[in-house]
């Protein structure tokens, strides 16, 4: 039985009615940009965040761009970022016309590693950090990060657009965040129907500059405070997203229980699975299974992609040896874990309303495979 790395269309069954029946009325009363539905999405999201200030954005991306420019980041700053991450935390730094320095991770949560992170403080300066929260979790040593940069004068960034639902200490984990950003790309455990973002904050002055700049810098219709850009989130994909809010709690559950699925299940394989640290909450965003045998993990793909089950590898390159930083790199500081966990990593089939039947199926071809491929 094949089965996807991951399924967009397993909407519930009166999802898609109600879609389509708000696009109908949306479509009726021209309401494309802006509006009641943005303003609404923006006020459950601070709600769910626990922030003062959800300011919606075009997606992702742009949203780390806001939340840097908010904070005064510009040319000749340099930020901090870890060198396991998705490409757009990079080159998002280096759009705002900052130097980006990599810094090594630890590889048992994938995070910053905390000891490399406090020498490139020392010794770069930076005027912003941004930690990401990756796979759905965050760092085990999170409060102390967000403690070092308020001590240090550094504003702490956080990239969240893998972990909306994900809670730290009991709530969310935007909430402790000084400015942080989620992306609403399709994928994500929140999803739109193409692309948006947001940047969260309870910080006025920040939350105010984020969404001028958004809208062009505008201080009036044509008037112009600042040079922003245009990354307004339509108000279709804020009705999307509204309406997957509904739905949210019940898909929240189910990637739950399917990521705590392979985490019983896969150590007894002889697969390590690298878990949320203590403190949190995931939300079943990926399974991250860690194969250090270069053979033994191109013989388990093949074996997967001969029984047509998907996985990925989240992500197989680390920003330092990435083409693009070439010439924009600041600096690197750690050593190469990074390096070695972008090598190691296998993400298996992972979504909301994914079945047991499904899971299991995962699990007979990955048991043959290690059976066949011993490390």
């Amino acid at each position: 039985m094949p089965v996807p790395f991951i399924d967009i269309k397993r909407f519930e069954p009166d999802f898609l009615p109600a879609w389509q029946a708000k696009v109908a009325e949306m479509s009726a009363q021209a309401q494309f940009v802006g509006g009641p539905e943005v303003a609404r999405l923006e006020q459950r999201l601070a709600a769910a965040t626990g922030v003062d200030h959800a300011i919606s954005c075009g997606n992702g991306t742009d949203a780390i761009q806001l939340a840097l420019r908010a904070v005064d980041v510009g040319p000749g700053d340099v930020v901090l970022l870890p060198n396991a991450t998705f490409w757009a935390t990079f080159e998002a730094v280096v759009n705002v016309g900052a130097s980006p320095v990599t810094v090594d991770i630890n590889p048992a949560d994938g995070a910053l590693d905390l000891d490399a992170f406090t020498q490139a403080l020392n010794t770069h300066a930076p005027k912003a950090a941004l930690v990401v929260h990756l796979y759905g979790w965050g760092s085990a040593r999170l409060a102390e990060l967000r403690q070092l940069c308020q001590a240090r004068g550094v504003v702490l960034v956080e990239d969240g657009a893998q972990s909306f639902g994900v809670t730290y200490q009991e709530q969310s984990i935007y909430a402790g965040a000084a400015i942080a950003t989620t992306s609403f790309y399709p994928a994500k455990v929140l999803g739109a129907a193409g692309d948006g973002g947001a940047v969260f904050t309870s910080h006025a002055g920040w939350a105010e500059k984020a969404r001028q700049l958004g809208n062009h810098g505008r201080t009036s219709h044509y008037g112009y405070g600042l040079v922003g850009w245009n990354s307004r989130m339509d108000a279709l994909q804020a009705a999307f997203v509204n309406l997957a809010l509904d739905h949210f709690d019940a898909r929240l559950a189910s990637r739950r229980e399917a990521a705590a699925y392979y985490r019983s299940k896969l150590p007894a394989l002889g697969v390590s699975v690298m878990p949320a640290p203590a403190d949190y909450n995931e939300n079943g965003y990926c399974n991250v299974c860690v194969l250090p045998d270069p053979a033994q993990k191109a013989a388990v793909e093949a074996a997967l992609k001969d029984a047509g089950i998907g996985f990925a590898n989240i992500y197989p390159g680390a920003m330092s040896e990435q083409e693009g930083a070439r010439g924009v790199l600041h600096a690197h500081v750690g050593g190469d874990c990074a390096q070695t966990l972008c090598a190691s990593v296998l993400n298996l089939p992972l979504f909301a309303y994914i079945t047991r039947a499904e899971q299991d199926e995962v699990m007979v071809v990955l048991q043959q495979a290690m059976a066949a491929t011993p490390a």
